[in-house]
This record gives structure tokens, sequence and C-alpha cells, in this order.
């Protein structure tokens, strides 16, 4: 909106005003949207409680239980403050003509009403003395897989005719097929993806990088604080790829209007921030899968539109770290009938094994930052 009104004013007459100008966007994001969540966050969490939506975290492990205990009737469904702050920011920041940053607005829609629904029934059936935790494994999956599969049509299509018309139509603009390319880290030539595979990757990394973050998201401030390092590195990637000159000088791909992505990363910082000051140990909110499934589906969104998704499994390793403990904690149980983790997901492991919540989420804290660090020194490693 202010980016609309601003061009409207201005007309962008003279070169490099700060406001055309993505990155500085972001950082006005970043600040925005923890105003949001900071000034809402108290006026939310009093709604929460007043309604009752409190949280009864409940394992298969009777320490864990006792460890957990005084967490019960804390407010659950904060990611709703995430969802708003999100969404206000990138209306008055963004560029609404661009089509990433409307994708992205459906993307965190979609998502937030699936977790929002996935709590709901978590805490209604609970009172009702009813058996069912949320919304089942396929029944999730079912929507995931849903919005993995629109993305995927949308972002192909729109990144083809995008392509098409540079070539073809606009004469000032720079031709770019790099829309269909899959960067491999440490590898300067980029490997071209028929639509179909395309499409399976989409889906996997939207649902793969969701349900991995709503698995971290078992400790106060882990998700959140793991998930600004994350996007901080994506808010960087954006600008560098919707660059032709900073894509073709760091070998990356070019993806034409991908760098106003910058502005929803920037956002997920200042909101994820904000929330740390209402989650931080000892948390007075918890996001649920109302904000854990948003948060991760638009790094996917991010990831597969700046053609990094590979480059995802670097940058969020703490969450890939946390989705594959609990897989193998599966697959090996129901193959031997013994457990190689005390408890999945992994924080759960070290928090059995005596460090304090606050050790076990800052230790991950500092992998995620140095995850997103290493991630964005392969700038320059190819």
């Amino acid at each position: 909106m202010f980016y609309h009104l601003y061009q409207w004013l201005v007309g962008w007459e003279r070169q490099g005003y700060a406001p055309e100008s993505p990155l500085f966007r972001a950082t006005l994001a970043m600040l925005l949207a923890f105003f949001f969540v900071w000034a809402l966050g108290p006026r939310v969490i009093r709604l929460l409680v007043r309604m009752k939506i409190g949280d009864r975290p409940e394992f298969d492990h009777e320490q864990l239980n006792r460890l957990t205990k005084g967490k019960e009737n804390t407010p659950t469904m904060g990611g709703v403050l995430i969802a708003i702050a999100i969404a206000l920011t990138v209306l008055l920041l963004a560029d609404l003509g661009n089509f990433y940053i409307r994708l992205g607005l459906f993307c965190l829609v979609w998502l937030t009403v699936l977790g929002g629904i996935d709590d709901w029934l978590k805490l209604t059936f609970k009172r009702r003395g009813g058996t069912r935790d949320g919304l089942r494994l396929w029944e999730k999956l079912v929507f995931q897989v849903a919005l993995g599969a629109l993305l995927a049509v949308f972002i192909y299509r729109f990144g083809e005719g995008s392509a098409v018309h540079a070539r073809y139509h606009d004469l000032n603009a720079v031709y770019s097929p790099d829309y269909c390319k899959l960067i491999l880290p440490f590898y300067k030539y980029p490997l071209s993806l028929p639509w179909w595979l395309f499409s399976i990757i989409t889906v996997i990394v939207i649902a793969g990088t969701s349900n991995a973050v709503n698995l971290t998201d078992g400790m106060d401030g882990l998700a959140s604080g793991c998930m600004v390092l994350t996007a901080i590195a994506f808010m960087v990637f954006a600008v560098v790829v919707g660059s032709y000159e900073y894509a073709k000088s760091l070998l990356f791909p070019h993806i034409l209007y991908a760098d106003e992505l910058a502005i929803l990363c920037g956002a997920v910082v200042g909101a994820c921030l904000g929330f740390l000051w209402y989650n931080a140990y000892p948390a007075l909110v918890f996001m649920g899968d109302t904000g854990a499934l948003p948060l991760g589906g638009l790094m996917g969104y991010v990831a597969v539109v700046t053609r990094l998704e590979l480059m995802l499994f670097i940058v969020g390793g703490v969450f890939v770290i946390e989705a594959a403990s609990v897989l193998l904690q599966i697959f090996h149980y129901k193959a031997t009938g013994r457990r190689i983790f005390r408890c999945a997901p992994l924080h759960h492991h070290f928090h059995l094994g005596g460090l304090t919540e606050t050790q076990v989420v800052m230790r991950f804290w500092l992998l995620a930052a140095l995850f997103a660090a290493f991630a964005l020194a392969t700038i320059k490693l190819r």
C-alpha cells in the first residue's frame, strides 16, 4: 500500500530512491512486523486466556510429561499473531502487483487456516474427553500436498510466461529462463527440470518444511528463534536471485521479480522476533500449528521460487535434523522394537538427558546461526 502510494507520488522519476529497494523495505518490514506482534501480543494473549485456549502437552514418555507439567494451560494458537503481522506488513510495504507476493499471501492464509483448524480440534476434543488429537496425519497431508501442487502450477506457469514476455516484448528486461532450473550447492551449473519433476519437488518442499517446523516447535522459543535465522538467510538470497547483476556474478539463477520476496522474509523475521518477546522461556503463549505450519510453508515457498530448494537443507539444518530424528525413530522402532533416541524430536532427547530447556534452545539457536552463516558463505563457493 505505502509502496504504491509512494510510487504514485514520486513516479520513480529518479532512480535510487530508498523505498524502491527491496532490501530497504525488507528492513522496514522487520521493524513493522515486530511492532505489530509486540503491540498486539498482550491483547491477543488475554483473549486466548479468556477463551480458555490453553495447551496441555502430552507425550508417550512419563518423565517428559513431568518436565512439561508447568506448561499446562499456557495459551496456544498464538501463531495468529505471527500471521496477522506478516500479512499486514506485506500489504503495507510490498509491491502488491508482484505475482510472487500475492501467491505468498495465499500460501500464508492457506496454512494458517489449516493449522488453526488442527489446533482448534485438539482443544475441543480434549475438552469433550475425546481421543482425537487434531487433524489426522493424512488429512493434514492432503491439504499440504494440494497447496504444493497449486503453487507448483502457478510458479512454473508464471515463470514461463514472464521469461517469454521478457524475451519478445519487454526490450528493457533481461531474458531469464532460470525459472525451471535447480541450483546445486557448491556447483556452478544448475540442472534444468521438466515440469513434472519441478511439481514433485515443490510438493515435497512445501509439505516437508511446514511439518519440519511444526515438529521443532516443542520448546519455548525454539522454532521462532531458528526461523529468524533461516528467514534472514533467504531474505539475502531473494535479493541476490532477483537481481540480474548479483545473480550472474555469483552464479545464481536469475528469477524475475523474486527480489520482492525479501519483504516477505523480512516480515517473517520481525514477526518471529516479536513473538519471541512472549514465547521465550517461560513462554506466555505458544504458536501452535497456527504459526508453525505457515512459517515452514513460507520458507519452503521462497526456496522454490528462488530455485534454492537444496540450499534449504543447509539453511534450515535444525529443522531437517529435527524431522530426520522423528523419521529415524519411527522406522528403527518398527524394524527393531528399540528406540534410537530417548524421545523424538531430538530436542526432547537432550532435555531428557539432563539439559535444561533453555540450554537446549540456546544450543539449537547456535546451530541454526552456523547453518545460516555457512549457507550464506556458499554464495562464493562454486
